[in-house]
Formats: C-alpha cells, sequence, structure tokens
C-alpha cells in the first residue's frame, strides 16, 4: 500500500466563488449498492456500463507497488464532492464542496467515516502552502486532493469516487425518499439557488431529493461541523434504504441518476467485491468520526484549525482500521506557512 514520489501538477485556473452544495453523502451508496448480488441480468449489465464509462484511473495508479484487491484487503476510498454541474459549468479548476474519507475493513465487515471540514487549514504538497483543503482540487485536481488527504491524515488514499450534485437529488428521489430527523425548522435554496425555496420543520420525516439536499448544505443556525455530522446521518439513511429489500425495483433508476455524474478509479470488478459489506447490513459497523478544532482568522481569511491532537487520534484510528502499523508520506517539500493569495480571499457564507 505504498506509493512513488508524487509527480508534478498543474495549478489550475480558480473559477468565481461559488455556493457549496453536499451532495457527496449518497457516494458510498452507489459502491455498494452497485455490487449488490440481487441484480438480474438486465441490471447487471447496464450497471457494467455505468461504471465503465465512469472509471478514470490516475497516473499514480499504474505506479504503485501492488494494487490492493478489496476482496481480501482492508482499503480506503476518498469521496469527492464537487460542483462541476453542466449549469455552473465548473470544472478540475473548481474546489472541492465536500470530503468524505472512508475506511474499509475486510474481515470486520466495518467502515469508519470521516468527514474533513472543507476549510481545514492543511498543508497542500507540491503547492507548498498552507491553506483550505478545498483548494487542492483547484491546484491540482482529484490527485491532489488524495495527496493531500493522505499528508493530512497519514494514511493511504486507494480508490476515490466522484460526483455532482445532480446525482444525489435523482438518487434520493429514485429511491422514493429517505427519512431522517431535522434538527430544526429552516429555510434553504435548493439546488437552483432559489433563495429559501425549500422549508422544513424539525422532526423526523421524509424528505425528497431537493429536501435531502438542503438538509445537508444547511449551516445558517450552527457551523460546518454539525453540517458534517448531517451528512454522516444522511448518509446512513440512504443506505439503509437503498440496501433495503423495498429499494430492489428501483435500482435501474439509481443507476440511470449515476449516469455521467460520476468518476472513479475503482472498475466494475472491484466493485462487485463490496457485496459481503452489502449483505452484512444488519450488523454492518459504520462508525463515523470526527475532526476537532476551532476557527481562526489569518491575514482576513476565516479557516477550520484541526486540533493536532484530535487529527493524531483519529490517525491512530484508521491506521488500527487499516491494520497497518504506519504510512510514510513521500513528500519531501519542506512545509512553510504561507497562506491564500488573494485570489483565495473571496468566500461566500454558504
Amino acid at each position: 500500500m505504498s506509493y512513488n514520489d508524487r509527480r508534478s501538477f498543474k495549478v489550475e485556473r480558480v473559477r468565481k466563488k461559488r455556493r457549496r452544495i453536499f451532495y457527496w453523502i449518497v457516494l458510498p451508496t452507489i459502491v455498494l449498492l452497485l455490487s449488490t448480488a440481487s441484480y438480474g441480468a438486465f441490471l447487471y449489465n447496464k450497471a457494467q456500463s455505468v461504471i465503465s464509462d465512469s472509471y478514470k484511473p490516475l497516473d499514480r495508479d499504474s505506479k504503485r507497488e501492488k494494487r490492493v484487491d478489496p476482496n481480501i484487503d482492508n482499503i480506503s476510498i476518498l469521496f469527492v464532492g464537487v460542483d462541476d454541474s453542466e449549469t455552473r459549468k465548473f470544472s478540475e479548476g473548481s474546489r472541492t464542496d465536500a470530503l468524505m474519507l472512508a475506511t474499509f475493513n475486510e474481515k470486520e465487515k466495518s467502515v469508519k467515516l470521516v468527514s474533513i471540514p472543507r476549510d481545514s487549514y492543511v498543508h497542500i504538497p507540491e503547492k507548498d502552502v498552507y491553506t483550505k483543503i478545498n483548494h487542492a482540487h483547484s491546484y491540482g485536481g482529484v490527485k491532489l486532493t488524495i495527496e493531500t488527504v493522505e499528508e493530512f491524515l497519514n494514511i493511504p488514499v486507494d480508490y476515490y469516487v466522484k460526483l455532482n450534485f445532480n446525482a444525489f437529488i435523482d438518487v434520493v428521489d429514485a429511491l422514493n425518499g429517505i427519512k431522517v430527523d431535522v434538527p430544526y425548522a429552516f429555510s434553504e435554496q435548493d439546488s437552483e439557488d432559489n433563495a429559501d425555496a425549500i422549508s422544513l420543520k424539525a422532526g423526523y420525516q421524509k424528505l425528497d431529493g431537493e429536501e435531502a439536499l438542503a438538509l445537508a448544505r444547511t449551516r445558517k443556525l450552527d457551523n460546518d461541523i454539525e453540517r458534517g455530522k448531517r451528512q454522516q446521518e444522511i448518509f446512513k439513511a440512504i443506505f439503509k434504504k437503498a440496501a433495503s429489500a423495498s429499494s430492489i425495483t428501483s435500482y435501474s433508476n439509481v443507476i440511470e441518476a449515476v449516469g455521467d455524474n460520476m468518476t472513479t478509479n475503482l472498475t466494475f470488478s472491484e466493485m462487485k467485491s463490496f457485496t459481503d459489506y452489502a449483505l452484512a447490513l444488519d450488523n454492518l459497523n459504520i462508525e463515523t468520526l470526527n475532526i476537532a478544532g476551532k476557527d481562526a482568522m489569518i491575514k482576513g481569511v476565516y479557516y477550520y484549525e484541526p486540533d493536532e491532537d484530535s487529527v493524531e487520534e483519529i490517525r491512530s484510528v484508521l491506521r488500527n482500521h487499516l491494520a497497518i502499523e504506519s504510512y510514510n508520506n513521500t513528500n519531501d517539500n519542506t512545509l512553510t506557512k504561507a497562506t491564500d493569495s488573494d485570489e483565495f480571499m473571496s468566500e461566500d457564507t454558504n
């Protein structure tokens, strides 16, 4: 599970500021859903076609000393949410809206999920600056985002899955909604940025795609950490609904919802290896981890400053879950406390 030295990257042009959307919670569900053994020939072939079209390996994949095998190895997946929708016309130069790192223990059939706040003040390898972790994608796409997370959490990242917000809405709707506990009443914009288009009351209730997206994105009454906890609960709700027998007839629509909205370096064969996790749903242990920290203003820019003790504890938990004693990051850059340049100073509040 070791990697060679990282290659150079090209700094992408930064787009204008944008609103953040937490659509990525659905990604782990898709990975497990597409591996389910209950597919007929039609669904199997359809899923295989979708994954084949979505397959986008990275240069680093071919340089691995040994490719991990999800059938027998403990593995990690970085779920990347970037608003590169057709409407907003964003590209590899956009920032990530959200990041979730999941580790899978094959023997225990357990999953650990770490939400990484997008404003986390971290070192970006190769660029050699300290800035918000969501800027890594602007600097060097998925590749540099992975390398930044590897350095931050000090574990290897084996795979990535990247999806845009259109699929989030469509998947939830294809599953005929999900049931979650809304912690408080609020109004939020919809996926087309119409202000206060979605209004929800507090309490346990069924949400459609737009409503689930509003709950996942809002932080008007709390903060990014609480939003991260909400998205973890939404993920669990989507996963349970997708894996339930009542959703089998919806699988075709779910697969279509993924369509062109996903890219991954997981092959279809590798995705099928997650069948055991899906079949172990009743006893599947999914633990959510959250990075403690504090708000910080540096040169007039807001950051979330992770608590080093909290980060180190999470590193230890993840390494134990992956059954690795240590991970030697190969980045040799000198760590300089450079911060954002003026091009990254403009941040909105959502």
